[in-house]
């Protein structure tokens, strides 16, 4: 892999001229560190996040061994994807990202495509994010004895409070942003820490390292496959945490010196949370007190971390865990509507969705305060299932809204890896490149999406199944569902009419004005 010798003296004309190359004016506030970058794309990987909400979803389906090593596994693969797509956000670094390299190497219908893909992933994981961190601070108002309970309405209704929050304090501007991620970033590392600590000390026991590392559980449902299935779908728990870091290369334009710092963003993203998630990982199933107990709904509610918490800690301990993880996750779910909305803008401005005049403009604070709209309000409605479904299946909702997530943004990362991979050595590079490398990367990365994306359409119950005689609405995996009705609607809208006005991003700097600044 080679690099670009990076000068210490780089200015802010230096962005400003690399993005009007590119066509476009610097129009929002171009503010953040490398740090800052980075740590808007760790606090929404967020270990505590996904690491924790999800945690249920692979200790079910393949037990301890799937935390053992399925997230190493999934680490590693990720790392493939997040270097094809670093060297991408390298070459151009704009605030469109993943669609506008797309186009930029392919046709207008690949960015199209791939816009839509990663509109649809950035709605879910917010989803998913700000449904996590509901299921977590109602837990802890419950200790705090707010006498809310902790049913799906109360985690519901939470749930919108935190979206309308979210959504509030991104509007206020980004002059708040760079001092929340900075603290979130910080407040992780220590978390994880923390955790890590009191589960080693304080848990009234622990588990052998053969159970960690060798347990089993076939508890998928799903009557084929064995453990070896069930595992290869619990890898959904470490596969969804690892989402969200494209919101470095979303962030570009307002990113200091940002062909290099997007580049370590991601990649320092992807490092630091596959070895803290680790960590964190194996504390928490070293200190299950029963696996039996802790994969029974009637007594985890669906969620078997704050079960294990709670029965192998003391109620302070385990309520200062459930703070912190709580605290975490609304970091997580803050950074995600910034991302989300970012995206949301920039595919606007390029005139791809319905209302784009509205929803690519900005406040006098040079905020896209209508496209952050449009990203919680999409959120909200993903999760609506959860209420419509029988209370026992409100996680499946939550599984369903993780699986549209990963499926959503790891197509939207995988259609301009291929790309770059046709282009060869046409390619031109930013200031950071994978060199001969490029080669080998991109094809594991692209084998790797292709093999999630089959396993997580498929449902963790047979009666989510249609073929079944027990089949039940409330048991379907809708992310396949969701996914083939979006890919219809919008496939459908190319070809009758998308394909005649759509030409890809639309430049606010002229071609001669280009020529002249080159």
């Amino acid at each position: 892999m080679g690099t670009v010798p990076e000068s210490g003296n780089e200015h802010h004309e230096k962005d400003v001229a690399r993005l009007r190359a590119m066509g476009y004016e610097q129009t929002l506030e171009r503010n953040l560190s490398a740090f800052s970058n980075f740590a808007i794309s760790f606090s929404i990987v967020s270990i505590l996040t996904g690491g924790l909400a999800s945690y249920g979803i692979g200790l079910a389906n393949g037990g301890p061994i799937t935390m053992a090593w399925g997230w190493p596994l999934v680490s590693v693969m990720v790392l493939f994807v997040g270097l094809a797509m670093a060297e991408l956000a390298s070459a151009y670094p704009t605030a469109g990202g993943l669609y506008w390299w797309a186009s930029k190497l392919g046709k207008p219908a690949h960015g199209w495509f791939t816009g839509w893909f990663n509109l649809v992933g950035q709605i879910a994981v917010t989803a998913s994010i700000d449904y996590g961190a509901a299921i977590f601070v109602t837990a802890v108002l419950d200790v705090l004895g707010a006498g809310l309970g902790t049913d799906r309405g109360t985690i519901f209704a939470v749930f919108t409070v935190i979206l309308l929050l979210h959504a509030g304090m991104n509007i206020i501007g980004p002059h708040i942003a760079t001092r929340i991620n900075m603290v979130s970033a910080w407040w992780h590392v220590a978390g994880v820490l923390v955790f890590v600590l009191v589960l080693a000390f304080f848990a009234k026991d622990h588990q052998s390292v053969s159970f960690v590392f060798t347990k089993t559980v076939d508890n998928s449902g799903v009557g084929f496959g064995g453990v070896t299935f069930s595992f290869l779908l619990g890898l959904l728990h470490a596969q969804y945490t690892f989402t969200g870091y494209d919101a470095s290369a979303h962030m570009s334009e307002e990113t200091k010196n940002a062909s290099t710092a997007v580049v370590k963003g991601i990649i320092n993203t992807i490092l630091v949370s596959a070895v803290f998630g680790y960590v964190l990982i194996l504390a928490v199933t070293f200190a299950i007190p029963n696996l039996d107990d802790a994969l029974n709904p009637e007594l985890n509610s669906g969620y078997p971390v704050i079960y294990i918490l709670q029965e192998s800690l003391s109620s302070g301990l385990s309520g200062l865990l459930l703070i912190i993880a709580a605290v975490a996750q609304l970091f997580c779910g803050y950074a995600s509507v910034t991302a989300a909305s970012r995206m949301a803008y920039a595919f606007s401005r390029d005139k791809a969705i319905p209302g784009s005049g509205l929803w690519s403009r900005l406040t006098s604070r040079r905020v896209p305060a209508m496209a952050v709209g449009l990203i919680v309000v999409f959120a909200w409605i993903l999760l609506i299932p959860s209420m419509l479904v029988a209370e026992k299946d409100a996680p499946v909702a939550y599984a369903a809204a993780t699986s549209i997530a990963v499926i959503g943004l790891y197509i939207s990362y995988a259609i301009p890896i291929w790309l770059r991979l046709k282009a060869g050595s046409r390619f031109e590079t930013g200031d950071w490149s994978l060199g001969a490398w490029y080669r080998p990367v991109a094809i594991v990365a692209l084998l790797w999406v292709a093999i999630i994306c089959v396993l997580f359409i498929i449902p963790q119950a047979d009666a989510g199944l249609p073929w079944q005689d027990d089949f039940s609405w409330s048991a379907v995996n809708y992310s396949p569902i969701t996914v083939v009705v979006v890919l219809g609607a919008v496939g459908i809208w190319w070809l009758v009419s998308a394909r005649k006005w759509f030409t890809g991003p639309l430049h606010t700097v002229s071609e001669i004005d280009r020529e002249l600044d080159a």
